[in-house]
């Protein structure tokens, strides 16, 4: 879903730290320098997300650099044999400096017009604990990217996301932040399925505020989860969203309670709302539906209601978080579909890293259907208008 940089500080952490990375086991030459680009809110020069567009897979799954910001988010639910449950979440987040046709020319490997952060965190549901770390690096000097050439693969230093083969049917995730780690196998067997109206997914009503959105909302995941100095056998599923734009959120925007929920009967279902400073919902963001042979069936804001049944207190940013919903939902099927969301932990809040707190966690699905998902809310700390 969306997700917020702080750009200024993106830039500041790489600058300062930047540096440090080169290899000193090199017997080369690296050229450098301490220049970097300000950080500009004019998006004049970036295109912008405004009509349908023609898709062409996998290369789509790399990076769109002519859009200001883009995201791979995954998120995963998954177990032992023996029960012990897991959720995480992996996000590398791109942010470009200037437009493709403002960039200075150099011949310094280490200047980039790209930010990269990266989001890594892991539920222990088991054991009762959350973890979380985030990442900056620049696009240059090969520290962080993301290209489909020879075959799809994002990074930010040693964290990343590669295909097996070219068309990217099979990836891996691996990232090892110290006192956790993952180390997974991702299998597609669905085709990606295209939010809002053939992957134009608008966030309110006004031309360029929008996103160019896609999900796989089924992949099939083996690996391992390491907590601590345990180190567990793992699987299950997980959801990616892929989404690039240019200032897509609209000027009244609050912040945003987004779903990505699987069912056991095979179907997934990509829910959201745009809460807006007035308190009303955006009505131009709806969801989608996903059957169980890949169709999907688009969902109007007007089909679908998320009432919350439950709250909690975030104990980091003292911000109240809803922590429970019921849904219902009109599918076009004879009854509507309900059903309930609990988080499988309350304490799932991205906080302390110097950007926007939110909360992003694991959740379970219980009524007219079952199965797990992942909840992301946003603005219940800090309101979210002018940083997308």
């Amino acid at each position: 879903m969306w997700r917020w940089l702080v750009l200024a500080l993106g830039a500041i952490l790489i600058v300062v730290f930047g540096f440090s990375l080169i290899d000193n086991t090199s017997s080369g030459d690296v050229s450098a320098t301490t220049q970097f680009a300000a950080v500009s809110s004019d998006i004049t020069g970036y295109t912008r997300a405004v009509e349908p567009r023609i898709w062409n897979f996998p290369q789509d799954f790399g990076a769109h650099p002519d859009f200001q910001t883009e995201w791979w988010y995954y998120t995963g639910n998954v177990t032992t044999i023996d029960g012990h449950r897991f959720g995480y979440q992996f996000t590398i987040f791109r942010r470009a400096i200037q437009p493709p046709d403002k960039s200075v020319a150099s011949t310094s490997e280490w200047r980039s017009n790209q930010i990269y952060m990266a989001h890594f965190a892991v539920s222990d549901i088991g054991g009762r604990q959350y973890y979380h770390v985030q990442r900056f690096s620049r696009g240059g000097a090969e520290l962080a990217g993301a290209t489909t050439d020879p075959t799809y693969h994002v990074w930010i230093e040693d964290w990343q996301i590669k295909a097996d083969d070219a068309s990217a049917k099979d990836t891996t995730i691996k990232a090892d932040a110290g006192s956790f780690a993952v180390d997974l196998n991702l299998e597609q067997i669905k085709p990606p399925a295209l939010q809002g109206q053939n992957g134009l997914s608008p966030k309110s009503d006004e031309p360029g505020n929008a996103s160019y959105y896609y999900s796989l909302t089924r992949l099939l995941t083996n690996g391992s989860i390491r907590v601590g100095d345990q180190t567990f056998t793992v699987s299950g599923t997980t959801w990616k969203d892929h989404e690039f734009s240019t200032s897509a959120l609209g000027g009244t925007a609050q912040g945003w309670d987004w779903f990505g929920l699987q069912l056991d009967d095979n179907r997934e279902l990509m829910l959201g709302q745009i809460r807006l400073h007035d308190g009303g919902r955006e009505p131009a963001f709806g969801g989608l539906l996903v059957n169980a042979d890949g169709s999907t069936h688009y969902l109007k804001s007007s089909d679908f209601t998320i009432e919350v049944t439950d709250h909690w207190q975030s104990p980091h940013s003292g911000a109240t978080y809803p922590s429970g919903w019921n849904i219902t939902i009109n599918t076009g099927d004879a009854q509507p579909l309900r059903i309930s969301l609990k988080p499988l932990l309350a304490d799932q809040e991205l906080h302390g890293s110097g950007n926007v707190d939110y909360w992003e966690g694991a959740v379970q699905i219980s009524g007219d259907q079952t199965g797990y998902g992942y909840a992301e809310l946003t603005g219940y700390v800090q309101a979210m208008t002018g940083r997308f």
